[in-house]
């Protein structure tokens, strides 16, 4: 066999055993977050009944409050949170919400987006990593109003080695 044909075989064979590995874990946190910022924003923006086009609504994201046995942080989990909302096709206008806004009238159009991430129980202690248990509780009310206009929970569990 000639020196080239070995050489070929053996990256193959290395390329092959490196597809058949474990999967890829993420890396950081933001990808850690992205599936639970894109599920969150989908159940944002199609769930609630709208009153006209989602472009034309206007969410305004209020600091999540985010148990610190998550590891998550409150400014990331916003910023993903953010991203995902503004990927949407035909979907909202997002602005960060600051409590001095309670005191302004906002129009009709304006909602706010209030989240929690709980710890949903112990980390689960797997072969390869470990799984931090979550929910997410989102709430969809007009500024000002105490009773929501929609809610949903959405569960699952973060890998901790990208947290």
């Amino acid at each position: 066999m000639s020196r080239r044909l070995k050489f070929l075989i053996a990256v193959l064979t290395l390329t092959l055993s490196a597809c058949a590995g474990q999967p890829e874990r993420p890396q950081t946190q933001r990808q850690a977050l992205y599936g639970l910022g894109e599920r969150a924003a989908e159940a944002a923006v199609t769930q609630p009944t709208w009153s006209g086009p989602t472009e034309e609504v206007v969410l305004l994201l209020a600091l999540p409050e985010i148990d610190s046995d998550l590891g998550v942080d409150t400014e990331r989990f916003r910023e993903t949170l953010t991203r995902a909302l503004l990927a949407r096709e035909e979907g909202p206008q997002v602005l960060d919400w600051t409590p001095t806004m309670a005191e302004a009238r906002l129009p009709d159009n304006q909602w706010l987006l209030e989240s929690r991430l709980r710890a949903e129980g112990p980390a689960l202690i797997l072969s390869d990593r470990e799984l931090l248990p979550y929910r997410l509780e989102l709430a969809l009310r007009r500024p000002g109003d105490a009773a929501p206009h929609w809610t949903q929970v959405i569960s699952g569990a973060l890998d901790a080695s990208a947290l």
